[in-house]
């Protein structure tokens, strides 16, 4: 089987989408499927490189905000696009942007099968822009996606059930595929070696770009209603446009008397990561859209107990087992009344350490892997023109 994944920008470490697309096409490698990349040159020479590689295409004026935001938008290719489709058995579009428009032109007169991932709510694009939650724009977003590229697909892979009936109320007419993209947990630990014991010191870490959509100040402004926040440390690891305004409320509750510890802010490694969830007595994820928040998944398989918040466009309140682990989004004061019931509640944070680690094995990688490679045979075997 030959499948051709396509993307804009698959070398960005900091973005979620990108982590998964080459997550998958290492993981479909080794499970025998002769996966290829096509998306823009890695800006690492030394990095590795898409198989059919396409040039940056940069956009006067918004360029910055684009950037800021870890993505990189490709210029078009008729030779890339008629090579690379010619090749493939089956596409698989990452997006819904104007570089999968243009290659689904070729695909449909190759009469190849082609596929979706829906990785991003409308949402996702409109904060970055600086929009209000609620905008005129999301539903003509939607439209024009479901119109110009989803619809011509035979299949749409939905990360969550979220996703699913998200698209299933906007009437996307494609079979849908609830897949995880899923994560690999190669040692599979028993949960938090913090102990039963309250620290002096509370780690709560969030990881996550920093962006508006992503709402890390919400978690800064529960530690106004906290009444351990003098106790609490805050570990916020990422980066993004919004790098600069939340160091500055950092410093002003400093300052204000309101938490006693200045918080830290820093971008991580992989490995890294996972030392901060290993000694973190809970993990904190605010965002307010989100298809699925893997970064979660891997903080709690980790041992770190999760608070989430709870609303109509986020998947990653699908990890929570417990109503203790949920909070209406974007509700400071909701979020300490959760911070500090679990920071009263050492024991059962012990014990719901134990059973998230057992959850996480819901979300392998490996059963992932193989549902995406039935949904790829399903595409070439129903494909009316085969």
């Amino acid at each position: 089987m030959k499948v051709l994944l396509v993307c804009n920008n698959a070398y960005n470490p900091g973005n979620g989408l990108s982590v998964a697309v080459l997550s998958n096409l290492e993981n479909l490698r080794k499970h025998g499927v002769d996966a290829r990349l096509m998306a823009v040159r890695n800006p690492d020479p030394d990095g590795p490189q898409p198989d059919f590689p396409l040039e940056h295409f940069i956009i006067p004026l918004f360029e910055p905000i684009i950037k800021a935001n870890g993505f990189m938008f490709a210029k078009n290719s008729k030779k890339a696009f008629q090579e690379a489709v010619e090749w493939a058995d089956v596409i698989h579009l990452e997006e819904a942007l104007p570089l999968e428009v243009a290659i689904l032109k070729y695909i449909r007169k190759a009469g190849k099968p082609c596929v979706a991932t829906f990785h991003l709510f409308p949402h996702n694009i409109t904060a970055n822009l600086g929009m209000p939650k609620r905008n005129l724009l999301n539903p003509i977003i939607l439209y024009f996606w479901r119109e110009l590229v989803f619809n011509f697909c035979s299949d749409i892979h939905c990360p969550t059930n979220e996703v699913r009936n998200y698209l299933l109320a906007n009437k996307f007419k494609a079979r849908m595929h609830t897949i995880s993209n899923g994560m690999e947990f190669p040692e599979i630990m028993d949960g938090s070696k913090l102990g039963a014991e309250l620290p002096e010191t509370i780690n709560i870490l969030c990881i996550g770009r920093l962006a508006k959509e992503k709402s890390q100040n919400t978690l800064m402004e529960a530690m106004r209603y906290s009444k351990y926040a003098d106790r609490i440390q805050l570990q916020f690891a990422g980066d993004g446009p919004k790098n600069r305004k939340y160091r500055k409320l950092a410093a002003r509750l400093v300052r204000q008397g309101v938490i006693a510890k200045e918080p830290n802010f820093g971008f991580y490694d992989h490995d890294q990561l996972k030392d901060l969830a290993r000694n973190a007595y809970l993990y904190v994820h605010c965002a307010w859209v989100e298809v699925e928040g893997l970064s979660c998944l891997e903080a709690f398989a980790e041992g770190a107990v999760p608070i989430i918040g709870e609303g109509p466009l986020i998947g990653t309140s699908q990890f929570a087992i417990t109503p203790s682990s949920l909070y209406p989004v974007c509700d400071s004061k909701a979020l300490a009344e959760r911070i500090d019931w679990w920071i009263e509640h050492p024991e059962e944070r012990e014990r719901m350490s134990r059973e998230y680690v057992k959850s996480a094995s819901r979300y392998n990688l490996e059963d992932s892997i193989q549902e995406l490679i039935r949904m790829y045979q399903g595409a070439i075997d129903n494909n009316p023109t085969r």
